[in-house]
């Protein structure tokens, strides 16, 4: 994809039924000027206060070059051991802490609808909230979700998961931050009752679990895990896609940040500015090495979508037993 282009989103989304929040809403589709995307995760965070003011300029094909010179002298995987020492352990307790902490702090507030938040977090709110929307005209073209089991893994603060609980599905929810499951326990019985002492007929609320992805088990029509393989090297992604797989009947929808030369190179600028706050580590996936842990469980690709905006970009797969 050449930066010098402008980035549109190729997802058409239908207006949905009963938009009760922002994370449900239909927002039109803007088109996305030059600037090149970063990722959709904590690096995108940890930056933003760095880029709040500031835009990245377009890379052209010479400069390309010498930008690639200059990050192969840089060592952001340093910088992240370090992380990964200080909270004695690797990647899974860094994102456990992070989202515990600070991430949960600034997770929070990108993901609801407070206005303390800077461009590059209002950007990545809007791609997030784009994502969501796309997920739930995946399920609902497929018919009524009334009863439908569903797995949401890796919740965060529910942006998925009251949705899917207002059109009647059955939603068991996990995260690995406890910060993120009582935040998103919160919401789900702020919405849902609305000050009530009951549901509405035919409603459920979600139950919400503190776990990792590896934790996770039993049998669900749809599992859905969105922006967090990019916590997951591939070597350990393959794994992951295929544990998720066991769990799915019917259905398995993933997002991911796309591994591309342009993103790629992107995101290693992205790590020379961690910004006041500690950023996890963030790992991009190619489609193929996707799609081929998907075949190997016996899986294939039925739908495939894609989310961009200026800071954040996503992209979506549905997948079905063959």
């Amino acid at each position: 994809m050449a930066f010098s282009s402008i980035l549109y989103s190729p997802i058409h989304f239908s207006t949905l039924p009963k938009p009760q929040c922002h994370r449900y809403r239909r927002r039109p589709l803007a088109i996305t000027a030059a600037i090149p995307p970063l990722s959709t995760a904590a690096d995108v965070a940890a930056v933003s206060d760095t880029l709040d003011s500031t835009t990245i300029a377009v890379i052209g094909g010479g400069s390309v070059a010498a930008l690639a010179a200059v990050l192969s002298l840089t060592d952001p995987e340093k910088r992240r051991q370090m992380q990964a020492e200080e909270v004695g352990g690797g990647d899974k307790e860094v994102v456990r802490e992070y989202f515990n902490n600070d991430g949960f702090q600034r997770w929070r507030r990108i993901y609801g609808d407070t206005d303390d938040v800077n461009k590059v977090q209002k950007d990545i709110r809007l791609g997030h909230s784009k994502t969501v929307e796309n997920v739930m005209k995946m399920l609902l073209d497929g018919g009524p979700l009334s009863g439908v089991t569903v797995c949401d893994a890796g919740c965060g603060t529910g942006c998925l998961s009251i949705p899917l609980a207002k059109e009647g599905a059955i939603v068991a929810a996990s995260d690995i931050s406890a910060a993120m499951v009582a935040e998103a326990e919160k919401q789900a019985r702020e919405e849902l009752l609305k000050g009530k002492d009951e549901l509405s007929l035919g409603l459920v609320l979600p139950k919400f679990e503190v776990k990792d992805l590896e934790s996770l088990d039993g049998k669900y029509d749809t599992v859905i895990c969105l922006d967090v393989l990019i916590h997951y090297p591939q070597s350990k992604a393959d794994a992951m896609i295929a544990h998720l797989a066991s769990l799915a009947k019917n259905r398995l929808i993933l997002s991911f940040a796309p591994k591309t030369f342009y993103y790629d190179l992107l995101k290693r600028v992205g790590e020379l500015f961690p910004g006041p706050s500690k950023a996890t580590r963030a790992y991009l996936h190619a489609e193929a090495d996707v799609e081929r842990a998907l075949q190997k469980v016996g899986w294939r690709i039925r739908k495939r979508g894609l989310i961009t905006t200026q800071f954040y970009f996503s992209r979506i797969v549905e997948a079905v037993p063959v």
